[in-house]
C-alpha cells in the first residue's frame, strides 16, 4: 500500500456528500456536533469544546500516522456541514479492527446521509486501503446505527464489551 498516496486521499464524493480532513477551523461545527445530546445519546456523554478540539487533533494524528481517520462531511450542493464519517483503528477484545464510524447533525438525521457516507468509507477501505475486514462497534440500544451498518453490508457478528467496559454489538464483514 502506498502510504503517501493514502494520506492525501479521502473517500470519493457521493451523490450528495463530500469528505475532507478536519482542521482546527472546524471547531465550531465539531463542538456543536459532539456537544449535542441528541447526536451523542448513545455515548457516555456529549463532549465539551476542549474535547471537540482534542477530537480534531486525534483525527489529524490518524491522518498522519494511518492515512485515514474520521473526515468532515459536507453537502455537495451547498457546502453545509453534515457531520463526520470515516475509518479508525479500534481495539475490540484484544484485536485491532478497522471501524467505520458516523455522526450526522440531529436535524439532518433520517435523510440517508450516514448510510451514504458509511458506504463510501467502506468502499474506500476496500478499494484504496486494501482492507480485508471492516467493523462497526455500536451500542445495543442504538438501532439507527445498527440499521446503517446492515445497509452497508455489515451484519451483526457478536456482542462484546468496549474498552471502557460498555456493552457493544459488533457488526462486521470481509471486504
Amino acid at each position: 500500500m502506498n502510504q503517501q498516496l493514502n494520506q492525501r486521499q479521502v473517500p470519493a464524493p457521493t451523490a450528495r456528500l463530500t469528505f475532507r480532513r478536519m482542521t482546527e477551523d472546524d471547531l465550531d461545527d465539531m463542538a456543536a456536533l459532539l456537544g449535542d445530546p441528541r447526536v451523542m445519546r448513545y455515548y457516555p456523554r456529549p463532549k465539551d469544546r476542549d474535547e471537540a478540539l482534542s477530537w480534531i487533533r486525534w483525527n489529524q494524528g490518524l491522518y498522519r500516522q494511518q492515512g485515514f481517520g474520521l473526515w468532515l462531511l459536507t453537502l455537495r450542493a451547498t457546502g453545509e456541514f453534515v457531520g463526520d464519517c470515516g475509518l479508525t483503528p479500534q481495539q475490540v477484545e484484544g484485536v485491532v479492527e478497522l471501524e467505520v464510524g458516523y455522526r450526522v447533525r440531529a436535524e439532518l438525521q433520517g435523510n440517508g446521509y450516514a448510510t451514504e457516507a458509511a458506504a463510501a468509507c467502506r468502499d474506500h477501505a476496500r478499494d484504496v486501503l486494501d482492507a480485508k475486514r471492516l467493523v462497526a462497534i455500536i451500542r445495543p440500544d442504538n438501532t439507527p446505527s445498527q440499521r446503517v451498518a446492515q445497509k452497508i453490508g455489515l451484519p451483526f457478528e457478536r456482542d462484546a464489551v468496549s474498552r471502557n467496559g460498555l456493552p457493544v454489538r459488533i457488526h462486521a464483514a470481509s471486504l
